[in-house]
């Protein structure tokens, strides 16, 4: 089953960039024209470095390129579709968007000068770089989403689908785990909340009577690392980025005003409003967190380890005592942790790895989830929740699945992907017939005998 190279490719938008600058420069020439778009010998040579600079080997030079290359040939067509069918993004927007993948970089990489020092750039300068990439996504986005509306499975087709992979073809399903949790949230106390909000009562004061910038103290004391370094800054978004409370106070100031204290799930805050542009807002913010005093994270481990005393001696089940004692949410669906990425509740090692990235509450879960048996009830685990408090919790293996071949009774939702993902293939490739007949492409004679997966139809 071919790979859906666009996908992959806008996914990794902004890393290939990261690395030109310390890439040798490449002799350039056009290779191919697409309605008014041009592709270059470096943009192919840059995304192929990039592609072996994270370690995949999947094909020769020539056939990794010719992939690249048709990659990129789809971008430009769905460019040119855009132009066609006057589909815009406006200014806003691509400043919103751009923002909020600059926010996820830094977060990623800890500060804003890791990011600086990956693009070998000032944050004006990247910004520069990144924003007209940012906006052709934008467009590519809205014509991939006008060709994918109309495409789904039936059970049916699912079950064709499956029926025509030959045995042999069959893939290997690594193990997959159910998890249920009981998490003890020790509450932050009073007196410690006052406290928060008198430091940042106390930082608001200094602000307003020039002692200091919002910028300085957001360096100083702000406890957001992705905005800290920064200045504060959070850049332009729309509603719907932000927590509603801090939402409905920052769409409220005027420019340059500083709110009173918010607080919201992630803690206290303070506000300035930078600049309003239509629909979306650029602030600042000053972050401090109230924390969970030892003391009460200490009761709340030896709570759990009475409970876990508990389930392990036949006393409770682990559901009885998830609905008695969890202060998850999660202890409405038995206490199950949900898949993020797919909305389910099985997870695969893999998946917990890469949730860990995204997620703190999944941090060390595959590390623990793979020393346990089924059924057995781990000790009480510190854990970060995604609103960056302390807590402590209890693991279990429900259910685990063992190395198998894919088969419909156990993997059908995996299998229903795989047929919606060959669906989508087909529909691209039909757009792609139709639209390159009407379209004027061009393409460099050294590149017309490559193996590509679409019909061009090259002039």
């Amino acid at each position: 089953m071919k790979k859906h190279w666009i996908i992959i490719a806008l996914m990794l938008l902004a890393l290939p960039m990261m690395a030109q600058n310390r890439q040798p420069q490449v002799i350039d020439k056009v290779v191919a024209v697409v309605g008014k778009n041009i592709i270059l010998q470096s943009d192919i040579e840059n995304q192929y470095i990039q592609y072996r600079m994270q370690g995949l080997t999947d094909g020769t030079g020539k056939e990794v390129r010719a992939r690249i290359l048709e990659d990129l040939l789809l971008q430009k067509l769905m460019l040119n579709q855009a132009e066609m069918d006057s589909i815009t993004v406006t200014d806003d927007q691509v400043e919103a968007q751009m923002d909020q993948r600059i926010r996820y970089f830094v977060t990623r990489l800890g500060s804003q000068e890791k990011l600086e020092e990956q693009f070998g750039k000032s944050m004006s300068e990247i910004k520069e770089e990144v924003r007209q990439a940012v906006k052709d996504q934008m467009l590519q986005e809205q014509v991939q989403a006008k060709i994918m509306q109309n495409v789904v499975v039936t059970p049916k087709e699912v079950k064709d689908f499956f029926n025509n992979i030959p045995n042999d073809s069959l893939p290997l399903i690594q193990p997959e785990y159910e998890i249920v949790q009981i998490v003890k949230r020790p509450p932050v106390s009073i007196d410690e909340k006052l406290q928060v909000k008198d430091r940042l009562y106390q930082i608001r004061k200094r602000i307003l009577e020039g002692e200091s910038s919002f910028s300085t103290m957001a360096v100083l004391y702000s406890e957001d690392p992705g905005s800290a370094r920064q200045g504060g800054e959070l850049g332009f978004a729309g509603k719907g980025v932000y927590a509603t409370e801090f939402e409905n106070v920052a769409f409220n100031l005027h420019d340059g005003e500083i709110s009173d204290v918010v607080e919201t799930q992630f803690g206290f805050h303070i506000i300035q409003l930078i600049e309003r542009r239509g629909e979306t807002v650029n602030c600042r913010h000053i972050l401090l967190t109230a924390k969970v005093p030892v003391e009460a994270l200490e009761k709340a481990q030896n709570q759990l380890d009475s409970v876990a005393q508990l389930i392990r001696n036949g006393d409770m089940t682990f559901e009885e005592a998830c609905k008695k004692f969890s202060d998850d949410d999660s202890k409405n669906n038995g206490g199950y942790l949900t898949n993020a990425g797919t909305g389910g509740n099985w997870l695969s090692l893999k998946d917990m790895q890469q949730l860990e990235a995204e997620y703190p509450e999944y941090k060390n879960l595959a590390f623990v989830v793979s020393r346990l048996e089924v059924g057995e009830v781990s000790d009480p685990l510190p854990m970060t929740t995604n609103e960056n408090n302390d807590a402590f919790r209890l693991i279990m293996v429900k259910r685990k699945t063992e190395v198998h071949q894919a088969n419909l009774k156990d993997d059908y939702t995996l299998i229903q992907n795989w047929a919606i993902g060959q669906k989508r293939q087909e529909a691209i490739g039909k757009w792609v017939s139709n639209k390159a007949a009407k379209a004027y492409i061009r393409l460099d004679d050294a590149y017309k005998n490559s193996d590509f997966y679409y019909d061009w139809n090259f002039q």
